[in-house]
């Protein structure tokens, strides 16, 4: 089997060796980086499946690499910040980062995080939920196709840029549809339970009502169920 490949973006280089022992030990081929031309380099040369990314960085901050990184990449993308204040963990995730971790963080725990990554299915099957064909595809109504096996999301025929994660959200939200999900149990089931279950999973809704809207700006697929959580509804 063909190792799975690490970029760690860090310019305290005792942080970056941590992170990179810790990535070597669950099998990541690792490079490391320690600033964002460096970064964008080892990207390109590269092309990691996962990346994690100190916020505070020198020249191209971390911020905007995850911007430039997520214009051709869907690689889990796990945002390592100093910053206490929720804004700036806020920010990382509207860029397109898969989830955070707030300095300092214990390597049992960034072990377990991507680990929770790692072990959201690829292909999902045994659909029994309305409106799968059969094939893996669920119809969310007004367009909008959810292709489980390929990974994917169409909205009139048209693919819809999701990270990963925003797409195990919609997919988990659409298999589920009508059934209210709070928070609680999407972070369970999406994070395997290693996350707060607040605004890390609003973040991502409002990402993906986003992009749902830039391709049907009428249709609402997904409603917040005031003081719990989200219902997808089938559009009609």
């Amino acid at each position: 089997m063909e190792q799975r490949t690490a970029l760690v973006v860090e310019d305290d280089a005792d942080v970056g060796e941590l992170v990179g022992n810790v990535l070597s030990q669950v099998g990541f081929d690792v490079r490391i980086a320690g600033d964002g031309e460096a970064a964008l380099r080892a990207f390109a040369a590269d092309e990691p499946e996962l990346i994690t990314l100190d916020l505070n960085l020198p020249g191209v901050d971390g911020i905007e690499l995850c911007r430039r990184i997520r214009r051709t990449s869907s690689a889990y993308l796990i945002m390592l910040t100093a910053r206490a204040e929720e804004a700036d963990r806020l920010i990382g995730l509207e860029v397109g980062a898969d989830d955070y971790l707030t300095k300092p963080f214990s390597t049992r725990e960034l072990r377990a995080r991507v680990s929770a990554l790692y072990r959201r299915p690829a292909v999902l099957s045994g659909w029994d939920r309305p409106g799968d064909d059969g094939d893996g595809v669920l119809d969310g109504g007004a367009g909008l196709l959810v292709n489980g096996t390929r990974r994917d999301a169409l909205v009139d025929g048209r693919v819809v840029a999701l990270t990963r994660t925003e797409f195990d959200l919609l997919h988990w939200l659409v298999r589920h549809g009508g059934v209210v999900q709070d928070r609680a149990t999407l972070v369970r089931e999406l994070w395997d339970g290693e996350a707060e279950p607040g605004h890390l999973v609003d973040v991502h809704v409002a990402n993906l009502r986003r992009k749902l809207r830039q391709h049907a700006p009428a249709t609402e697929w997904i409603r917040t169920v005031r003081g719990i959580g989200y219902r997808f509804d089938r559009a009609t």
